[in-house]
């Protein structure tokens, strides 16, 4: 079963691998039918050179595609191209089908820009929202994709998830079968991807901290698993647990202070929480039986973990109050790999029966799970920080890909490296 090929594999350091060429590309394989029609009119250039730095107006109309809830109108089928409203006649977007119309303006100000964007309802030829954003040039994207977040949460009236990162593995093979491991970090869209880590030993289970500036994770560096927390920008990192035996599954709690992490150390692998500042222990599951793969609720108060108590591997509920456990699964022969929604109202997880294994969410009000990939070879569910999609590593044609879907399984996107193989994805909180 795939629960026990991954603790083995662990414990065997059988992990995938990578090195820094890792940049991504995203494919939509299937959007929402019926996706709202919006025009994103390239942005107008104000600057000494002959073109902008970054086109802003094309990321944005490249986020809200990916999103799967918009068809954004291509350029060249634009009537005209307005940057301002008295340049707008909305007789000619309703002509073209389009809903919605964001303009824009990207301009030079000495040594930094000022983004200036409005949204309308063309329909009602009015304004919905505009800003204007003072940004630098390494910034760029960045304001870009939160331009796009403001533009799908005043449309859609939730929030969006463009101006986020993901972290995954990477896996390299040399001609000579020499494996090269890399800890990537890559903006939402898969562009600006930049290694953390590089090494010839495996790498797992990264985690981002609360705050989105640290990564915790699983590294075999010495010869047996240990975990490290290390600093994004800065590349500083620290030795958290390198007991004897495993040292796995490093979780953050919502406020950043401790870790929930798995440890053989007692025999049996078991679930503990570590304080980070105090570097006490505590053990959380007392079992004969495998516990493994814990997350938190996002209010803290207590854990989801992986357990084959039950004699197959299934989810659990334990309460850090009382201690009490409560199994969660019960549909199907495997259920690992827990994913908390943001929200608490759901648990996306790895779904195993009939040797197929897909991402599946559990509605803990209703107790209903619904299977939302079709894909055989599904693991490491994330979700995003708006709870609207779950990003997730699976394989293509024996190639490890990373890929993503809506909660409600209408979206799904590929993510494919240029080179080598990815796993491990793990959706960053909000940047702050």
């Amino acid at each position: 079963m795939r629960y026990f090929i991954k603790i083995s594999a662990l414990l065997a350091a059988l992990v995938l691998t990578s090195n820094g060429q890792a940049a991504l590309t995203i494919e939509i394989t299937q959007g929402v039918q019926g996706a709202l029609p919006i025009a994103v009119v390239p942005f107008k250039w104000e600057g000494s050179t002959a073109g902008p730095p970054e086109r802003i107006g094309g990321v944005i109309a490249a986020d809200l595609h990916r999103s799967g809830r918009f068809s954004p109108l291509p350029p060249e089928d634009m009537l005209s191209r307005p940057s301002e409203t008295s340049r707008i006649n909305f007789g000619d977007w309703r002509i073209l089908g389009m809903e919605h119309l964001v303009v824009g303006t990207l301009r030079q100000l000495g040594s930094g820009y000022e983004v200036r964007f409005k949204l309308y309802d063309v329909f009602r030829a009015t304004q919905l929202t505009g800003y204007s954003i003072r940004t630098s040039e390494k910034r760029l994207r960045l304001t870009a994709h939160q331009i796009s977040d403001i533009i799908y949460e005043t449309i859609l009236g939730e929030p969006g998830a463009f101006a986020t990162r993901i972290a995954y593995v990477t896996e390299i093979r040399d001609a000579d079968g020499t494996r090269h491991y890399s800890l990537q970090v890559a903006d939402a869209d898969g562009f600006n991807a930049r290694p953390i880590l590089n090494s010839q030993k495996p790498l797992m289970s990264p985690a981002w901290s609360p705050d989105g500036t640290r990564l915790a994770y699983v590294s075999f560096e010495t010869g047996r698993p240990a975990i490290y927390i290390q600093e994004v920008v800065s590349g500083k990192r620290i030795l958290i647990s390198h007991h004897p035996g495993l040292n796995s599954a490093p979780a953050w709690s919502p406020d950043g202070k401790r870790l929930a992490l798995v440890l053989s150390k007692g025999g049996n692998p078991d679930v503990y929480i570590l304080d980070l500042d105090s570097r006490k222990l505590r053990r959380v599951t007392r079992s004969f039986a495998i516990d493994t793969e814990p997350v938190w609720s996002p209010d803290g108060s207590a854990l989801v973990f992986t357990s084959d108590r039950g004699g197959r591997p299934q989810l659990y509920r334990v309460a850090l109050g009382d201690g009490k456990v409560q199994r969660l699964t019960f549909e199907g022969r495997y259920n690992a790999r827990a994913s908390w929604s943001p929200d608490g109202k759901y648990i996306a997880m790895v779904n195993g029966d009939r040797g197929k294994y897909r991402i599946a969410v559990l509605d803990l009000a209703s107790g209903a799970m619904r299977v939302l990939t079709d894909t055989a070879l599904d693991e490491s569910p994330s979700f995003a920080p708006n709870g609207s999609m779950i990003i997730y590593a699976t394989e293509i044609g024996q190639k490890g890909v990373l890929s993503a879907v809506s909660v409600d399984g209408r979206v799904h996107q590929r993510l494919m490296l240029q080179e080598g193989a990815a796993r491990e994805p793990a959706w960053s909180p909000y940047m702050q």
